[in-house]
């Protein structure tokens, strides 16, 4: 892993984050910003993808359950190639290839489509079955919100993927603490996490999730892992990065004007993040 390159990849995706969002004048900073670090190592540095190639049947896997984080996945998809990024400028106009929500059938690079929360652990569950099955080496991840974790399905999913022994399934909660009505713990609190997933016959890795040493050593944990699916908790900031935003409600599904813009990208440029 070469930490300085991904973390100026990261710098640059979120840079991107705030130029898509300013020129569309809607969607959601908060929690495409509090995810980059994730979606960057993941794309850059441990999946096996081709962007000359999306549809390869042999490559890794991605599931953007929390669906409205699209901003952060579409920035990492551009800056691998999969499109040329002058197509986030276009993000949420009238016949883009870049809608608010990720659809599989019009962005290269998309494993599924989402936006219903709840739905995406469900979906990450048939390709890694499927993958089983199959005899195939790919390995499926899923990005999970902590609100998400309200949703029913999800536990559903959860069941399902120990019952079928999915170790070639990870899925990694971006655990802000904040979701659109509030903090978690009041809107519905979800804890304890960690014992909940180990009690549903998951493997639990606890990490800082903007340390990029380790979400590797969890990532490489979780390939290691055997017979069980993995969670990696991953504890981030909302909005990271930019210092207005961080940890601010307001944020999950604002968009900023030309002034914040501005000083956002002032502060990214400037900073070690």
């Amino acid at each position: 892993m070469d930490k300085e390159f991904l973390k100026q990849k990261a710098k640059e995706i979120r840079i991107d984050i705030i130029n898509m969002l300013a020129e569309a004048g809607s969607g959601h900073p908060g929690g495409s910003l509090s995810c980059a670090d994730i979606l960057t190592v993941l794309y850059f540095d441990k999946m096996n993808v081709k962007p000359d190639n999306p549809k390869w049947e042999d490559r890794d896997r991605l599931v953007l359950s929390k669906g409205h984080a699209a901003p952060a996945l579409y920035a990492v998809l551009a800056e691998k190639g999969f499109f040329p990024k002058e197509e986030l400028k276009t993000l949420r106009k009238l016949g883009s290839i870049l809608q608010g929500h990720p659809d599989m059938k019009s962005t290269p690079g998309l494993d599924m489509t989402t936006g219903s929360l709840g739905q995406g652990l469900s979906a990450a569950n048939g390709m890694a079955l499927a993958g089983k099955l199959d005899k195939k080496g790919y390995r499926v991840y899923v990005i999970l919100g902590d609100g998400e974790l309200q949703e029913g399905q999800i536990w559903e999913a959860a069941m399902t993927a120990a019952h079928y022994k999915l170790d070639n399934l990870t899925a990694i909660l971006d655990f802000n603490g904040l979701q659109i009505d509030g903090p978690n713990r009041e809107v519905k609190n979800i804890e304890p996490v960690n014992e909940k997933f180990k009690a549903f016959g998951w493997h639990v890795i606890e990490i800082d999730g903007h340390d990029f040493d380790q979400i590797d050593k969890a990532i490489e944990e979780a390939k290691a892992t055997k017979g069980k699916p993995i969670l990696i908790i991953a504890h981030t900031i909302k909005g990271k990065g930019v210092s207005f935003m961080e940890n601010q409600l307001g944020w999950h599904g604002s968009a900023p004007n030309e002034e914040q813009r501005q000083k956002a990208i002032q502060e990214l440029e400037g900073s070690g993040v």
